[in-house]
């Protein structure tokens, strides 16, 4: 009798405590979506794919010329006489320490991808690189800063616009923690509409594609590590249960909030991040690493400009597809997700802070990952032992696993590695879930337990018909999508940013 009882009041506080015509529109979309890729799994594979060409073939210069322009706007914010504006009472202290908001900020940002492409990216760009002729100095140059060139400035720049809009409006305003606040300085109570119902909804199905993809990718890793340390067979069916089992653990996870399990788990990743980088560091080439690093950053700030700008019009190859519009149309597709759990644990930050801390402390730690891993790769395919490429260019998922062969203490660190994994999958799909919970409750920063059930489950299902309908090539079509029209609400963003603040700026 307690257990039903329990049971019921968990639905009533569902009830009372979602925006029904978010929800419904988003889940409606979600249960199709799962319908669709299931049961005609051969049809979405090649509907994923047609989607994939048309958009990158059409809106490809839109994605470049945008992601170039949210740059632009995010550097303009750093140098701005608004900085010293808090995100919340002026003398309210911040609500998390430092490390903690770095730490949950990171892992939720970057998430899987940062250890499924840290070594695959620069091989298959000294393999195939857009300008240079491959296995050349000058493609592993090129290897490592577009490397840098898609996950520096750009995509951090995104969450920046997104995060301060909502958490400006939020926490200086009084409006929800949802996207349709970042429009309500250009179209003001019309949000409270089918307006602001329909933005939620769209951004929460974007949301569960980019949270999807990187689940996707974590998955195929995994079963990667799996199949290199025991006997478990790479296969789609293995990653499905891989994507089972560790979305229960992230909707505990969830269920049990910010304050607990994210924070904690958030901060154990990057503990494990840091022992794996450091291992790597001291036990790889360091030397090669450093010029790594160095020659890296130095010809990122060289090439910033020319390669933000850069359009393939001239070539018939998809190199620019499958890497630079995936990764925008990617981003975009986080910068609701991402965007929305920074501006949740950012209470009390300047915006100075928060503009410069979101900005550079990941982008640096990415770089410092590439050099690391993508160096250490790269030195063992052009002075080591060589071998590496071939079987990574096959698979990109086995990437990390077969590049710790080439280190000491191989078996103790692949384990350490699928545990890194592991956390960053969870990371990812308890802050994902999270964000998709406090949207479709109106905007609650503490939405009902069952509400975050669903949608902690909804991605893991996301994830899994995603890996049928197509693997890679339907992960990369569903990011690339939902990116393309969230991007309009980014340039929204923008106005309504400049607008808030000079608001705030004469109170």
């Amino acid at each position: 009798m307690n257990v039903f009882h329990s049971i019921k009041a968990s639905l009533i506080e569902w009830r009372d405590g979602i925006s029904p015509p978010v929800f419904f529109l988003a889940a409606a979309f979600n249960v199709t979506l799962i319908l669709f890729a299931g049961l005609w799994t051969e049809t979405a594979r090649s509907v994923f794919q047609a989607t994939l060409t048309f958009i990158t073939q059409t809106f490809g210069w839109y994605y470049i010329l945008a992601t170039a322009g949210f740059l632009v706007f995010v550097l303009w914010l750093v140098s701005s006489r608004y900085g010293k504006i808090r995100l919340g009472k002026q003398d309210e202290p911040p609500q998390y320490s430092r490390v903690a908001w770095l730490a949950m900020l990171f892992a939720a940002g970057m998430g899987m991808g940062l250890v499924f492409w840290g070594v695959a990216e620069p091989l298959n760009h000294f393999h195939a690189p857009p300008s240079a002729n491959p296995l050349t100095d000058e493609a592993a140059r090129e290897a490592i800063y577009f490397s840098y060139f898609h996950w520096g400035l750009h995509p951090w720049a995104m969450y920046v616009i997104f995060g301060l809009g909502i958490a400006l409006l939020h926490y200086r305003q009084g409006l929800p923690l949802a996207p349709r606040s970042l429009l309500h300085p250009v179209f003001g109570n019309r949000i409270n509409g089918w307006l602001g119902h329909g933005t939620d909804a769209f951004c929460t199905v974007g949301t569960l594609l980019g949270v999807a993809t990187s689940l996707g990718l974590g998955a195929m890793q995994i079963n990667a590590a799996l199949s290199q340390l025991t006997n478990i067979v790479y296969i789609t069916s293995n990653q499905i249960w891989i994507v089972a089992l560790i979305t229960a653990v992230a909707t505990t996870s969830t269920v049990s909030g910010v304050s607990r399990g994210i924070k904690y788990l958030s901060m154990a990743n990057v503990a494990i991040m840091c022992v794996v980088l450091g291992f790597v560091f001291l036990t790889g080439p360091t030397i090669y690493q450093m010029k790594t690093l160095a020659l890296g950053v130095s010809d990122y700030v060289l090439n910033l400009v020319q390669i933000s700008l850069w359009v393939d019009w001239a070539s018939p190859s998809d190199w620019q597809t499958n890497w630079t519009l995936f990764y925008w149309g990617w981003w975009i597709s986080w910068s609701p997700f991402v965007g929305i759990f920074i501006a949740r644990i950012s209470r009390g930050r300047t915006i100075r802070e928060f503009v410069v801390f979101v900005l550079l402390v990941p982008t640096l730690v990415n770089f410092v990952w590439f050099a690391v891993f993508g160096g250490t790769a790269l030195y063992v395919e052009r002075f080591g032992e060589g071998g590496l490429a071939e079987p990574i260019l096959k698979n990109v998922a086995m990437s990390l696993p077969l590049l710790l062969e080439h280190l000491p203490w191989t078996e103790l660190l692949q384990w350490v590695g699928l545990l890194l994994m592991v956390m960053f999958f969870i990371t990812s799909s308890d802050s994902g879930s999270f964000v998709d919970d406090m949207v479709t409750s109106g905007g609650n920063p503490n939405p009902p337990v069952a509400n975050r059930v669903f949608w902690g489950v909804s991605e893991g299902a996301a994830a899994a018909v995603l890996l049928l309908a197509g693997g890679l090539k339907a992960l990369q079509a569903a990011s690339i999508s939902a990116g393309l029209p969230q991007s309009i609400l980014l340039i929204f963003g923008c106005i309504g940013l400049v607008k808030v603040l000079r608001q705030e700026a004469l109170k």
